[in-house]
């Protein structure tokens, strides 16, 4: 397995599956249109962010979309994971692992004190997450009508 910065095919690839890819990450409460994943990742690429891919024999496998953020209440500067996806055909071989790890190596190695993500609860990703030393820091609570 191989990770790694997309070239400008693989990249047009994930965006084709980014929509699927946060339908699964928000447990199906969320369909968003290709247009709009677009408008999602176009400014994070913009400010900085980049995604590394998971391949193998040229096959994209999975995904992670990392890059800088701001705390909203001490204005620092942090890492930040905006996206992780693997490919339905290659879940359960560790990818994500794989990926979590490079993420937090390039992360660190570029000075960021701290790194985030955002999670819905009761997505199984929670648990690779806290396997990865990450520790709930705050929740947000939702009231539907």
């Amino acid at each position: 397995m191989e990770i790694r910065n997309p070239n400008l095919a693989e990249l047009e690839s994930i965006l084709q599956h980014s929509p699927q890819a946060l339908f699964e990450g928000t447990l199906g409460s969320v369909r968003p249109t290709g247009e709009k994943v677009k408008q999602l990742v176009e400014p994070l690429l913009r400010k900085g962010c980049c995604y590394l891919i998971a391949t193998e024999e040229e096959k994209l496998m999975g995904w992670i979309l990392i890059g800088p953020s701001k705390d909203q209440f001490s204005d620092e500067i942090i890492g930040f994971i905006y996206e992780l996806y693997v490919m339905q055909e290659f879940r359960g071989k560790g990818i994500s692992k794989h990926l979590m790890k490079s993420d937090i190596e390039q992360l660190k190695s570029e000075g960021y004190p701290e790194i985030r993500l955002g999670v819905f609860a009761g997505n199984q990703a929670m648990k690779l997450y806290k396997q990865m030393g990450f520790s709930e820091r705050n929740v947000t609570m939702s009231l539907r009508f």
